[in-house]
């Protein structure tokens, strides 16, 4: 299995919770600097891997490396597929933005101009900056949507995860989260995405295609 060049790379990587396995023993290499789409039906392990390559969720056996989260750096961005608010939290989409901040600096530092310059750019990326004073709960879902991808990429990354990125969401919020995509390769970061529609695997680069297990892996146009 060839490594040059990758942004993940699994070897025999078994995943799952408690006893319960979510990802069969699988290897596979995700490429940097391009889109790589994460397909399968539900159940299939999609968000598992996700969770995996964040450190969110540690193996049950193999190897997997991920460069962008090696000892003492974390320069990954996970937005989770999620537009539910507490409807008595009050946090506006200002707030919510800064968080991604957070992960950087802590959460007992001062924001710093190039903080709130990081800030203004996400919102600016995606659309969401005219209503930066408004409460998360007074936005449509397809709004909340951009607003958690902002938050992603106010953080410093090398590698961006979008979990069914455009899933359930209107035109304008779709086409914004296309834009961000494109925008990341540009800059030479790497995107892993996961989806059950077919049409999305197609214009990415790269597909890992799951059912439980890793049954393909490799270009679009292959698997």
């Amino acid at each position: 299995m060839s490594v040059s060049g990758a942004a993940v790379r699994a070897e025999n990587l078994v995943l799952g919770y408690g006893s319960t396995v979510a990802l069969a023993e699988s290897s596979f290499v995700i490429p940097q600097g391009k889109v790589t789409a994460v397909i399968g039906p539900n159940g299939s392990g999609k968000s598992t891997v996700l969770n995996a390559i964040a450190g969110l969720l540690t193996p049950i056996s193999g190897v997997l490396e991920v460069p962008a989260r090696r000892a003492g750096v974390h320069r990954i961005a996970y937005v989770l597929q999620t537009t539910r608010v507490n409807e008595a939290l009050p946090i506006t989409v200002r707030e919510v933005v800064t968080m991604g901040r957070y992960a950087g600096i802590g959460g007992l530092r001062r924001l710093s101009k190039e903080d709130r310059r990081a800030v203004d750019a996400a919102m600016e990326r995606t659309g969401v900056a005219g209503f930066e004073s408004r409460h998360l709960h007074e936005l449509s879902g397809g709004q909340r949507q951009r607003v958690f991808v902002a938050q992603g990429l106010a953080q410093e990354h090398d590698l961006l995860l979008l979990d069914e990125p455009l899933t359930g969401i209107d035109l304008p919020t779709a086409q914004a989260i296309d834009e961000v995509i494109h925008d990341e390769l540009n800059r030479g970061c790497t995107v892993v995405l996961t989806t059950h529609d077919l049409s999305e695997a197609r214009v990415a680069g790269n597909v890992l295609l799951l059912s439980g297990r890793v049954v393909g892996s490799g270009p679009s146009s292959e698997v």
